[in-house]
């Protein structure tokens, strides 16, 4: 059953608000999505990848923008689920193309891949975005909320 099914379509549910002065934010941000999301019936891959994608965003938004914070689950029609991650800055950024690449390739050279090119892309600043595109096929992005005054990065989250 589609977890949508339990709430009525274009609802907003708030499941953690917090500031700059939060110990462990994105730790708490990720266990929060996952206790969500296995609540509403989600596992495996999705799972994993909605909760990796969501600390992210949480990073994101306390090295760059203001505070407070709030991450949201939206109910859509359609049974989508969107998480959101909201700050006060209105200022939606500037991001380069993302590449069509494969984030685990082997590098030229190299032997192996998966964790030691992982761990080679996540050492450089700025590709927390790259990575959240990959978890979510492309599935995100920015919006200004109602006023101006602040914004939303939001990512979908495949059915189950």
């Amino acid at each position: 059953m589609s977890p949508s099914r339990h709430l009525e379509a274009d609802t907003v549910r708030v499941l953690w608000r917090w500031t700059d002065e939060t110990p462990n934010a994105a730790s708490r941000a990720r266990t929060t999505l996952q206790c969500a999301l296995d609540q509403l019936g989600y596992a495996g891959e999705v799972l994993d990848d909605a909760v990796l994608a969501v600390s992210e965003l949480v990073a994101n938004a306390l090295e760059h923008a203001a505070g407070p914070y709030e991450m949201r689950l939206r109910f859509m029609r359609g049974h989508q689920l969107i998480c959101e991650v909201a700050d006060t800055d209105p200022c939606i950024p500037t991001i380069p193309a993302v590449p069509k690449m494969e984030l685990f390739t082997v590098a030229p050279g190299r032997r192996g891949g998966g964790v030691d090119a992982l761990l080679e892309l996540l050492s450089e600043r700025g590709r927390g975005l790259r990575i959240v595109h990959h978890l979510t096929r492309g599935d995100w992005g920015f919006t200004s909320e109602p006023g101006g005054r602040s914004k939303v990065v939001w990512m979908a989250i495949p059915g189950i």
